[in-house]
Formats: structure tokens, sequence, C-alpha cells
């Protein structure tokens, strides 16, 4: 490559990122919904053509931002189990870690919301990159789990590691979104969100730990 095509490169990743970082902004600010293509070019500084340049849509844009909230949750799993020996305290680790994102970046964990509750489509670039991101975070959780029947910690009759991960993300994050959204409702039932989140995780451990 040309050191004129590389700068081009260059430049247009750079826009890329201040299209994506500026309807994150908006996206924190009002939530999705509320947010426009017009507002997204206007805080982005461009004009409205050359941010369909670059997205075809509102739907690819919110694939752009899940994308790099994915990998962001991917990294808070990875320095989460970092620091723990056992596989069963490292998902322990990793259900805390899910619980914390919510908590500190609710727009992105609204992105994954919103990116779960999709139908699939042909799958364009963003849209893959998500799904790829996706893998990456079942990848962790499938090693931690491998690691905890390794070192005797995780039960070794739980099943398939695949379909056992993809059970306890969809568990975490429902559970994240009750506690989260249906606060007032379960308080009536006299269940506090942070109980909820605590008490839940704790029976996942229950489930998965080595009796």
């Amino acid at each position: 490559m040309s050191y004129l095509a590389e700068r081009r490169e260059e430049e247009k990743e750079r826009r890329r990122l201040e299209i994506i970082e500026a309807a994150e902004l908006l996206y924190a600010e009002k939530g999705w919904d509320a947010v426009t293509m017009d507002q997204v070019a206007r805080t982005a500084r461009l004009s409205r053509a050359l941010l369909y340049v670059y997205f075809r849509d509102k739907e690819d844009l919110l694939f752009a931002i899940t994308s790099r909230a994915l990998e962001e949750l991917r990294q808070r799993f990875e320095r989460a189990i970092a620091g723990q020996a056992l596989g069963i305290d490292q998902m322990t680790a990793i259900g805390r870690a899910y619980v914390l994102f919510q908590q500190e970046k609710p727009f992105q964990f609204d992105a994954c919301s919103r990116y779960h509750a999709h139908h699939a489509h042909e799958g364009q670039e963003n849209e893959l990159a998500c799904a790829a991101q996706g893998d990456g975070l079942i990848a962790v959780m499938i090693g931690v789990l491998q690691r905890g029947i390794a070192d005797g910690s995780i039960r070794a009759d739980i099943g398939d590691p695949v379909k056992v991960c993809v059970m306890l993300w969809a568990f975490s994050h429902g559970l994240i979104q009750i506690a989260t959204n249906k606060s007032v409702e379960i308080a009536r039932q006299g269940v506090s969100a942070g109980t909820l989140m605590e008490d839940g995780q704790a029976m996942l451990r229950y489930l998965l730990a080595v009796k």
C-alpha cells in the first residue's frame, strides 16, 4: 500500500471512530430511540451525506456501537479472571464484571440488549463484527468453564460447555435487565435489585460448583 493510500485509510478510520464516538455521546445523553442521524452528523461535525458514506442507516451505526461495547465487555471479563486462580472463582468474577459493566456503561449494556433482541440479517460488516465479538465473549467463558472442570472447582457433568455458557450469559443478562428495569415491581415483592443480582450470581455458583 502506498503512503497516500495508507494515509487515506487512516483518515477514513479516524472519521469513522469520530462518528461512533459522537453517536455514543448522544446515546448516553438521550437514549438510542431519541438519537437521529442528523444529530450524529452535527455532533461529529460533518454532513449528513458523508455520514451515510460510513453507515448505511441508524441500525448499522448501532451495530458499530454494539461491537465496541462487546469488545469492552470481553476485556472486562479477561481482566476480572486474571486475579482468580480457580475456574469457579473466575466465573463468579465474570458475573460481577457484567453487573459492573451495566452500572458504569448503561448505554452500552442497552446496545447489547438491542443486539440480542434483533433478528439476524444477511450479515453486514458491522453486524458480523458484533457476532465475532459475541463469539469472543463466549470463548472466554468456555475457557473458564473448562479450566474449572480441570482444576476440580466446577462440576464435570454439567454438559456441553458451549450450551452451558450460552445459558449462563442469557441468565445473567436477563437478571441484570430485570433488576435494572423492574426494580419497583420486584421491590413490591420485598426483593431489592441489589439482592436479586447478588443472590442470582450465588445461585449460579451453587449450580456450577463441585459440592
